[in-house]
């Protein structure tokens, strides 16, 4: 395989996790008769650019389908999140109702939703059906496709570009880069911004996170492989900011390199790229010895994880898990996870409830479920949200209840 992004033939794993099915694939009573497909999950690092990416084997149809069933809106803090974003960008870039705001991969509109509640024209780009009727409900306008240098075009042509343009989340979801990167740079007006938010490669080592690899994510984000891909494909980078989010995020500033000289980057912002690129030179990512130990940190987990369950089962302790989430789906195929040791993961979307999970096919239920059942042990799979998910589910307490997480190590509290 080549580099997604350079061409350069790749050689250095950095992560193999054996093989999973597409981690978003929720099975209905109807899907647990049939077969199940199961692609390779393995991570390789380019030790031109360091862009670090999955194998190809799932194309971006497969996994972003019509009944895509990640919500964003059902994360109070991702939601929390996202209104301040409108807020602090609505300072920054003196938005108004002159203004136009894009957002790419838009999802079910948790985050456009603040900005027409500005009074600030915007529209989103969202491929999967199901998370588009969701903004449409909302009354936001959705371009129902996936966005690149073709559909850059095409709306730009028609008077659409944009003064803000907001990629949350989606810059590793893309499996050509190249042609996404590309078509900020005809979208955007000369003066416009676009902002990138993912996690960081350098967080997801530090971390152990190995979870957050799973067929969706092509690609793992440092700022030095992002500064790289943006310059080939008419982007300059104008800030970065390091973010909590998902264990460790970047938000990228970025406008279009022919407009550089009036997109008045700061003398603030850029020194903060110079830094954040240092740490991570400092850090050994432009080297092979950074890569070389992720491996042994997902075992761990795994032994760590498996270990607990079995005791609890020993002990006649019950448990269940809360968190239908993607990087959930990882870590409990690659454990080899079953109903027999987790029978059953509570989750607030109703587009998950009355399936299974993918691979593990353990039972996804509404939160009712665990009143009912009040288990001993309650497993936290979105690690990143254990604080909110702790909150809202302290009443287990009531009954002697305690939490789990298994990332970066076993913590029961």
């Amino acid at each position: 395989m080549n580099c997604r992004h350079c061409g350069q033939p790749l050689h250095l794993t950095f992560l193999d996790l054996g093989s999973a099915p597409p981690s978003n694939a929720y099975l209905s009573e109807a899907a647990l008769r049939a077969p199940e497909v199961w692609y390779p999950l393995r991570l390789l690092v380019c030790q031109h650019c360091w862009l670090v990416q999955t194998e190809d084997h799932a194309g971006r149809e497969a996994l972003f389908s019509d009944d895509y069933a990640y919500f964003s809106s059902f994360s109070s803090s991702w939601l929390a999140h996202a209104e301040a974003y409108v807020q602090a960008m609505r300072g920054r870039l003196a938005l108004t109702s002159d203004s136009r705001v894009v957002e790419v991969a838009s999802n079910d509109g948790y985050l456009l939703q603040y900005v027409q509640a500005a009074g600030i024209p915007c529209y989103g780009v969202e491929p999967t059906a199901s998370t588009a009727a969701a903004a449409r409900a909302k009354g936001i306008e959705v371009v129902e496709r996936f966005f690149g240098v073709a559909l850059a075009g095409e709306l730009a042509h028609a008077g659409r570009q944009a003064d803000l343009i907001a990629a949350n989340n989606v810059l590793a979801h893309v499996p050509d880069i190249n042609d996404f990167v590309g078509g900020f740079a005809r979208l955007l007006k000369a003066h416009g911004v676009a902002t990138f938010e993912f996690p960081h490669l350098l967080r997801m080592v530090e971390g152990c996170q190995f979870d957050t690899a799973y067929h969706e994510h092509y690609s793992y984000l440092s700022l030095t492989a992002v500064q790289r891909i943006f310059a080939a494909n008419g982007l300059t980078v104008l800030d970065v900011q390091e973010l909590p989010t998902h264990g460790g995020s970047l938000r990228v500033f970025a406008g279009r390199a022919d407009a550089a000289a009036h997109l008045q980057a700061t003398a603030e912002g850029a020194a903060r790229v110079r830094q954040l690129l240092a740490a991570e030179a400092a850090a050994g990512m432009l080297g092979e010895g950074f890569y070389g130990d992720f491996q042994v940190q997902a075992l761990r987990i795994k032994r760590e994880l498996l270990t607990f369950l079995l005791q609890c089962q020993a002990d006649g302790s019950t448990v269940g898990a809360y968190g239908a989430a993607a990087k959930g789906n990882t870590l409990l195929n690659f454990a080899g996870v079953r109903p027999d040791l987790l029978p059953y993961v509570v989750d607030k979307n109703p587009a998950k409830q009355g399936q299974c999970l993918p691979g593990s096919r353990i039972p996804v239920v509404g939160e009712a479920h665990l009143r009912a059942h009040r288990p001993d042990r309650i497993l936290i799979l979105p690690w990143n949200l254990r604080s909110e998910v702790a909150e809202q589910l302290d009443y287990i307490r009531d009954w002697g209840g305690r939490f789990a997480t298994a990332v970066p190590r076993l913590d029961v509290w």
